[in-house]
C-alpha cells in the first residue's frame, strides 16, 4: 500500500494519466515493485482532461516525474502531440508510455509487447501463423491487430460497432503486413462465422467493464479448440469469457497484458527490471481477493 512508503524530498515520482482513472491498477502493481525493488519512488495516477495532456506532461517532466504511462482516452492524443516517438508508438499510432529525457519527451507504445507476453503465458501461444478475430478497433484493438500482423498472423478478422473504424484498421494492417488476410464483419451473422473459424479471440471493446454489460457474442460462436482473450482485467472473468469457457474455450483476462506492458515502460524509463512476481501479486490479490 501506498501508505507504506515513505516520501521525502528525494522520492522518485511515476504516474499514470487517464480521463476517467479511477478503475486504474497500474498504481497496484509499480508500487508492490518499487517497494519489493527498496526504490526511494512512488506511482501515481491523475484524472486529466484529454484536452489538458499536452499541457500535463511537459509540466511533469519539468517537475521530476521520471516516467508516466497514458491509458484512454489520452494514448491518440500523445501520439500526435508528442514530437520524439519510438518505432513501437509511431506503428500502434498511440502512446501508452512517456519517457523523460535531457531534451525533452519520448512517446513509446508497450501494449503490443504486454499482448505477446501475455498470450504466450497464457494459452502457451505465437501470433505466427494464427488466425485472429478482433472485437473492437480502437487504440486498444488497433495495438492488438497491428502486433498480431506484424508478427506473422495468417489472417485477422475485425469487428467494430463503427464499421469505418475496422475499414481503416484493415487498411492499415494491409499497408504494413501484406501476407496477412484481413476482413471486416459487416453483421452479427458475419462475427459468429469468423469468430468461429479463428484460433485465437480477442475481445477489444469497453463492453464488459460496467457491471451488467452482456457478452457480445452468443455461446454458438465459440469453439472448444479456440483461445479467448479478454483485454478488460479488473474481473477475473467478463461476460464474454464466461460465455466462451461454457463450449469449452481456453480463457484468459487482461491482467498479464497489464502487467507486461507496465514491466515494459519501466524498464523504458529505469534500464533496470522490475520485480514481476510482486507486481502479479499486488494485482492478483486486487482483482481475485476483493
Amino acid at each position: 500500500m501506498i501508505d507504506q512508503i515513505e516520501i521525502s524530498g528525494k522520492t522518485k515520482p511515476y504516474a499514470v494519466l487517464g480521463h476517467p482513472i479511477g478503475h486504474s491498477l497500474s498504481p497496484v502493481m509499480h508500487n508492490a515493485s518499487l517497494r519489493a525493488l527498496g526504490e526511494d519512488a512512488i506511482y501515481l495516477a491523475f484524472d486529466v482532461a484529454p484536452e489538458d495532456v499536452m499541457r500535463t506532461l511537459p509540466a511533469m517532466g519539468m517537475m521530476g516525474f521520471r516516467g508516466v504511462n497514458l491509458t484512454v482516452p489520452l494514448k491518440e492524443i500523445a501520439r500526435r502531440g508528442l514530437e520524439r516517438l519510438d518505432e513501437s508508438a509511431i506503428l500502434m499510432g498511440a502512446v501508452n508510455t512517456v519517457e523523460f529525457d535531457e531534451n525533452g519527451m519520448i512517446g513509446h507504445n508497450t501494449d503490443g509487447y504486454g499482448f505477446i507476453r501475455a498470450v504466450s503465458e497464457a494459452f502457451d501461444k505465437k501470433l505466427y501463423g494464427c488466425s485472429v478475430f478482433i472485437i473492437g478497433c480502437g487504440g486498444a484493438g488497433r495495438a492488438v491487430a497491428l502486433t498480431c500482423a506484424v508478427n506473422g498472423a495468417q489472417s485477422i478478422a475485425l469487428s467494430d460497432v463503427d464499421r469505418s473504424k475496422a475499414e481503416r484498421l484493415r487498411d492499415e494492417i494491409a499497408n504494413c503486413a501484406a501476407s496477412t488476410s484481413v476482413a471486416v464483419a459487416t453483421n452479427t451473422e458475419e462475427q459468429t462465422a469468423m469468430c468461429r473459424e479463428a484460433q485465437l479471440v480477442v475481445q477489444a471493446s469497453p463492453v464488459g467493464m460496467s457491471s451488467g454489460d452482456p457478452s457480445l457474442l452468443k455461446p454458438h460462436a465459440f469453439t472448444p479448440e479456440q483461445y479467448v482473450f479478454d483485454l478488460i482485467y479488473m474481473y477475473p472473468e467478463t461476460p464474454f469469457l464466461k460465455t466462451a469457457r461454457t463450449v469449452g474455450a481456453q480463457v484468459a483476462n487482461g491482467l498479464g497484458m497489464l502487467l507486461y506492458q507496465g514491466a515494459r515502460a519501466y524498464e523504458i524509463w529505469t534500464g533496470q527490471r522490475p520485480d514481476t512476481t510482486a507486481m502479479r501479486t499486488a494485482l492478483e490479490e486486487a482483482v481475485y481477493i476483493k
